[in-house]
């Protein structure tokens, strides 16, 4: 299945450090405009800059694609999110995956891939027997602490994807 991820969620399921378990379960697909956001991410001494350094560990096992399409930015959609919309209309993706709460409804509309939220994979791969529901609800709450989550919409808003 492929799942294009933008840099907010990538950052994220390293945050979780469930990145690896989703690059073994799926095509992990991204742009290069995200790469060049990682990387900025990356030169910061901070939790999100050791993500984003795991992230480009794992760059060679990750698909970088070139997205068709005039890039587009709105007030809700930055340049990562817009080349990660290109890609997924590209290459089919059954879900784009992005932490950008606000963004989602516009995202949605914008191509056929399911838009969620990191924590969609997370349930995903306890679907598919990669990660307990145990270990699945560690790396959310990991993730909604190292991201700044708690108390957010979008903490309550994929805390019910646990609940369902």
């Amino acid at each position: 299945m492929t799942v294009v991820v933008d840099t907010s969620a990538l950052i994220s399921l390293a945050v979780g450090d469930v990145l690896d378990d989703a690059i073994a379960a799926f095509d992990i697909v991204t742009t290069p405009t995200v790469i060049e956001e990682v990387e900025k991410t990356a030169e910061y001494d901070d939790r999100h800059g050791t993500a984003a350094t795991a992230v480009l560990r794992q760059r060679d096992a990750i698909t970088v694609q070139d997205a068709d399409g005039a890039p587009f930015e709105t007030s809700r959609v930055d340049a990562g999110e817009a080349s990660c919309v290109a890609a997924a209309r590209d290459g089919n993706a059954a879900f784009l995956v992005t932490d950008d709460y606000r963004a989602l409804p516009e995202l949605q509309g914008l191509v056929d891939a399911e838009v969620a939220v990191s924590p969609i994979v997370l349930r995903a791969l306890v679907k598919r027997d990669a990660l307990s529901a145990a270990d699945a609800e560690t790396a959310f709450e990991t993730i909604a602490a190292g991201r700044d989550w708690l108390d957010a919409p979008i903490y309550r808003y994929a805390r019910r994807l646990f609940e369902e």
